[in-house]
């Protein structure tokens, strides 16, 4: 996808003020609920005395939110966004207060799968609603901006959950979001009323509902099933998700074919390489060096910054093809991790590993916000509620599988050998990656 020159960005212009400011707010809450609530968990649990369903909370919350990704597609297909929006802001409102109320696990457990059947509507929606309100020659600069919307979550996150739950209380990770929200959601009434009517029907897909609900327990069962290697856990998982995908993904996309495929298949190959490395990276340096948990969060904050300074620049360069911008990140962020597996051994340079995370966070900055746009390029109006479903689906199966292979790994190996093995072989997958990029994603996206 080339765009011939490049263009000043409109999304701050009069007529779209509003519906970008209210979709950062959205994206920003959202993105500040799914760093926030990690640091506040254990306090959450012990106080409800849930300690042993910990893992919970958080596969719950990601069932539901792979499952509603489904339903916003279809929805957004057949009815526009508008309607999926609506849906996402009420859920996610309505899951932040039961979960901030809750006396009880259920309670808590019923909140988070409020939450996730809101996200996953919301972003689903969102995706949609970008390509309607802005021009393919803005969609860059969305999508950048999107990206950037999840770095002062990243950063501050986590403290500020944690200053709350030890000073104040841990329900204020859910109820004090709770009027942000609704300020986000008003600024984005106007423009949803201006929404022209949604004429073209999508295509017959069958079983889709059944797809939805295989998938949310199998992206769920697969993450728990490598977490706690709980093989018959992990065969059901996998039954269930076989079928499943071959109705919610792009015909091809596990084959890397030319196209949508490869590039909904991008999206995963660079989340879960990212991911499953950006993990480990605090154990080995609290655990091998002797950083402080402080210290040793320093680099995934940089990489936050890395990421949104290079999505940002993306954004101001449309005139290059997104498909090497896509080739490019995938190279920066397999450079990155790579690099990072010198700090494994005790005699490894700790202190570079701000630059090594550093470059792989530019690397997914620039390529995550250009699949966005190269997804919505492919994708006429009738199939942008799928594909977007498709891409998230995508992000969070190989998230979940290549992080749960890397615990599986760090487990039943030396921990320094572990982790040098995981490097490795994610950083051999983003190269992977960064060759199927190029030519398969040229062949068919048009400009």
């Amino acid at each position: 996808m080339t765009l011939t020159a490049p263009v000043p960005s409109r999304l701050w212009s009069p007529e779209r003020r509003w519906p970008t400011t209210g979709i950062l707010l959205l994206v920003t809450l959202v993105a500040f609920e799914v760093m926030g609530v990690g640091t506040a968990m254990p306090t959450m649990v012990r106080e409800l005395k849930g300690e042993a369903l910990y893992a919970w909370p958080f596969l719950a919350n990601l069932a539901a939110s792979v499952m509603a990704t489904v339903f916003s597609g279809r929805l957004s297909d057949r009815r526009g966004p508008k309607p999926a929006i609506l849906i996402g802001v009420v859920l996610f409102l309505a899951g932040l207060v039961v979960a901030g109320i809750a006396e009880n696990m259920a309670v808590l457990l019923a909140g988070r799968v409020l939450q996730g059947f809101g996200v996953g509507f919301l972003i689903v929606a969102i995706y949609v609603l970008i390509a309607l309100v802005y021009p393919e020659a803005d969609r860059p600069a969305v999508f950048g901006a999107l990206s950037a919307a999840w770095v002062v979550p990243s950063m501050v996150g986590p403290a500020v959950a944690g200053w709350a739950t030890e000073h104040l209380t841990w329900r204020l990770v859910f109820v004090g979001i709770v009027p942000l929200v609704l300020i986000g959601s008003v600024l984005l009434v106007p423009v949803l009323k201006k929404l022209p009517p949604h004429a073209e029907a999508p295509p017959q897909r069958k079983y889709l509902p059944i797809a939805a609900v295989a998938v949310g327990l199998g992206v769920a069962g697969l993450s728990w099933s490598l977490q706690h290697r709980t093989w018959w856990m992990l065969v059901a998982a996998l039954l269930l998700l076989a079928p499943a995908l071959r109705i919610l993904l792009p015909k091809g996309t596990l084959l890397a074919r030319r196209g949508l495929p490869v590039t909904i298949l991008a999206r995963g190959l660079l989340a879960g390489t990212f991911f499953a490395v950006e993990g480990f990276i605090p154990l080995t340096l609290t655990v091998v060096h002797g950083y402080s948990p402080l210290e040793a969060g320093i680099p995934l904050t940089l990489s936050a910054l890395g990421w949104a300074s290079a999505s940002m620049w993306a954004s101001r360069h449309p005139e290059i093809e997104r498909y090497t911008l896509v080739r490019i990140g995938f190279l920066l962020s397999a450079t990155g991790i790579a690099a990072v597996t010198l700090i494994a051994p005790t005699w490894g340079p700790a202190h570079l590993t701000l630059v090594f995370w550093a470059v792989a966070g530019a690397g997914m900055g620039v390529a995550t916000s250009s699949v966005g746009v190269l997804m919505m390029a492919a994708s006429p109006e009738a199939d942008r509620g799928f594909n977007s479903a498709a891409l998230q689906i995508s992000d969070m199966l190989f998230s979940a599988t290549m992080i749960g292979l890397g615990g599986v790994l760090v487990v039943a190996t030396a921990p320094t050998s572990g982790v040098v093995v995981l490097n490795l072989s994610m950083a051999a997958l983003a190269v992977v990656g960064a060759i199927l990029t190029g030519p398969r994603m040229r062949a068919t996206l048009k400009a």
